[in-house]
C-alpha cells in the first residue's frame, strides 16, 4: 500500500505540474499575441519612417540642386557687377580725360 500512496502522490504532483504548465502556456500564448501586435505596430511605424525619410531625402536633393543653381546665378551676377563697375571706371576715366582736354583747349 505504501507503494500505491507514493504513486498517488507522484500522480498528484504531476497533475499539479501539468496544470501549472498549462496555465503558463496559455499565458505565453496571450504574450505571443501581444508580441505579434507590437511587432506589427513597429513594422508599421518603420514603414512610415522610411517613407518620411525618402521624402526628406528627395527634398534635400531638390534643395541642393536649387542652392547650386542659385550659387551659379549669384556668381554670374557678381561677374556682371564687376564688369559694370569696370565699365563705369573706364567711362569715368574717359570723362576725366575729356574734361582735361576741354580745359586745355579753353586756356
Amino acid at each position: 500500500m505504501n507503494n500505491l500512496e507514493k504513486k498517488e502522490k507522484n500522480l498528484s504532483k504531476l497533475m499539479d505540474k501539468l496544470t501549472n504548465l498549462s496555465a503558463s502556456y496559455s499565458q505565453s500564448s496571450s504574450g505571443a499575441e501581444k508580441i505579434i501586435t507590437e511587432r506589427n505596430q513597429l513594422k508599421s511605424e518603420k514603414e512610415n519612417l522610411e517613407k518620411k525619410y525618402q521624402e526628406l531625402y528627395r527634398e534635400q536633393n531638390y534643395l541642393k540642386e536649387k542652392v547650386i543653381k542659385l550659387q551659379v546665378e549669384v556668381r554670374k551676377k557678381s561677374e556682371l557687377e564687376e564688369k559694370f563697375n569696370e565699365d563705369i571706371n573706364e567711362l569715368s576715366q574717359e570723362t576725366q580725360e575729356l574734361v582735361e582736354e576741354i580745359d586745355k583747349w579753353q586756356m
